[in-house]
């Protein structure tokens, strides 16, 4: 009998890779075959990383951008260059396949910010799907861009007409239009080139897929839901709930962290860590750094391998009986472990998605994009957690810091709700049940697509 063969094609960022890599992982226990597109040097990165035992079911590929190494780092270059080589190198790519594999491709999932891919699929014959890395209301963001420009909240360029907040719906949370995340990637230049290639692109490519799925719940966000049932929640996507290591990490993780957890007191441990985007200074390093051994309290500090920091003289020794810094943790692993406390993060979607599945409260510290939104959700809406505050100079102090940990640790409020949230999110869930239907939608190969029905009957 032949398999039903999906590519999965992610953008080729730390937290798309990792997602849409346990999407895949989703696909092939449930018998899919499943082509893993990588760009080329995400590949090498995820392949050397990964000490997990992969799948008969998937392999693992990619396309070449044609790009020099030092230009990968400017976000304008690496877009264009995607949209540009990727198209014809996909399509060959498929062709290639379906030549030599009894198993022709029937399906693309493709990252949502990856317009182009949906492009080549349709160009193809070939049924399609987008996956959302982020919140589902950033995606009803996304969703309503039309709408918003009409009623002249945002100009034809995303840059905010009027200083006031907005409501997509009236069972959604309120948003600050300074703070759609096009508008947060830093300087001008970059947010311009997002909302042109990224969020434009991403609009259509949502819009002509078949479905839209994202890692999320109907019980975290049932008004993003409600407004367009299209949207499929198949999360919180774990590995740790299949009992597997994560996979898709561009750095090896340190398995030394379980060991070390072990030794620690129950719900004593400050876990800190900011993905693989954030930057800081080392100025803020250094505060962040003492600012955790004034809380003298035991702390894991993931710092990852490609950041020049220096620690601040003798630190190493002066935190050593209580500290330990890593340079990438098993992030899911982590959070899982009864020893840790809290979540000092930048409130990455998967960041926040790993905290909330595990009942941890978090201390935000958002850095660019859709981490402001996140943090909105956290502190505000689900009221899981705390903001930290800068200084006059832009500084979260080590006073600041040392301060909203022991606040954050001494109220009993938020860690309930943290746990009352983590009990709405129980495996065997509806997200279980959407991503049954969807592997059953790829599987038939018929038009019938599957429906969101509890968004349904909510409208």
């Amino acid at each position: 009998m032949r398999n039903k063969h999906v590519v999965v094609i992610p953008f080729p960022a730390q937290g798309h890779v990792m997602q849409l890599m346990e999407v895949a992982r989703c696909f092939t226990s449930d018998g899919l075959k499943v082509t893993f597109v990588n760009m080329e040097f995400t590949h090498k990165q995820v392949m050397s990383a990964w000490s997990d035992g992969q799948s008969d079911l998937m392999q693992m590929v990619c396309i070449t951008d044609e790009m020099e190494p030092d230009d990968r780092k400017d976000l304008r270059k690496l877009l264009e260059a995607m949209s540009r080589v990727g198209p014809n190198k996909l399509e060959e790519l498929i062709k290639g396949i379906n030549k030599v594999d009894d198993d022709e491709i029937t399906c693309i999932i493709a990252d949502n910010c990856m317009g182009w891919v949906i492009r080549v699929a349709q160009k193809m014959g070939i049924r399609q799907a987008t996956y959302y890395v982020g919140s589902a209301a950033n995606l009803a963001l996304l969703l309503s861009l039309q709408k918003l420009m009409e009623d002249e909240v945002i100009d034809t360029k995303g840059v905010p007409l009027k200083n006031e907040m907005v409501q997509l719906s009236t069972t959604m949370p309120s948003m600050d239009p300074a703070h759609f995340p096009w508008l947060c990637m830093g300087d001008p230049v970059s947010n311009q080139i997002i909302f042109d290639i990224m969020v434009l692109e991403g609009k259509e490519a949502a819009e002509a897929s078949d479905y839209i799925i994202c890692n999320s719940h109907m019980e975290l966000e049932p008004g993003a839901f409600s407004l367009f049932p299209k949207m499929l929640p198949i999360g919180p996507l774990l590995s740790t709930t299949r009992s597997a290591k994560q996979a898709g990490h561009f750095w090896k993780a340190d398995n030394t962290c379980q060991n070390w957890l072990d030794q620690q007191p129950v719900c004593s441990v400050i876990y800190v860590a900011f993905g693989s985007l954030t930057v800081f200074d080392q100025n803020q390093f250094e505060e962040l750094a003492l600012g955790l051994e004034l809380t003298n309290k035991p702390f894991l500090w993931a710092v990852r391998p490609d950041m020049p920091y220096v620690y601040p003289s003798g630190y190493m020794d002066r935190v050593s009986s209580h500290g330990k810094v890593v340079s990438w943790a098993p992030q899911q692993e982590v959070l899982n472990h009864p020893s840790v406390a809290c979540f000092v993060s930048h409130c990455g979607w998967n960041s926040t998605m790993e905290g909330v599945s595990n009942g941890v409260p978090f201390l935000c510290w958002p850095y660019v994009g859709d981490h402001f939104s996140n943090t909105t959700y956290i502190r505000d809406i689900w009221k899981t957690g705390l903001g930290l505050d800068k200084d006059e100079s832009g500084v979260v102090t080590r006073g600041e810091i040392k301060s909203k940990v022991e606040q954050l640790l001494s109220n009993k409020t938020l860690k309930e709700n943290a746990l009352n949230l983590q009990e709405k999110l129980p495996s065997g869930n509806s997200s279980y049940n959407n991503i049954r239907k969807f592997i059953d939608w790829i599987k038939e190969g018929g038009d019938n697509l599957p429906a969101n029905e509890e968004a349904q009957t909510s409208c």
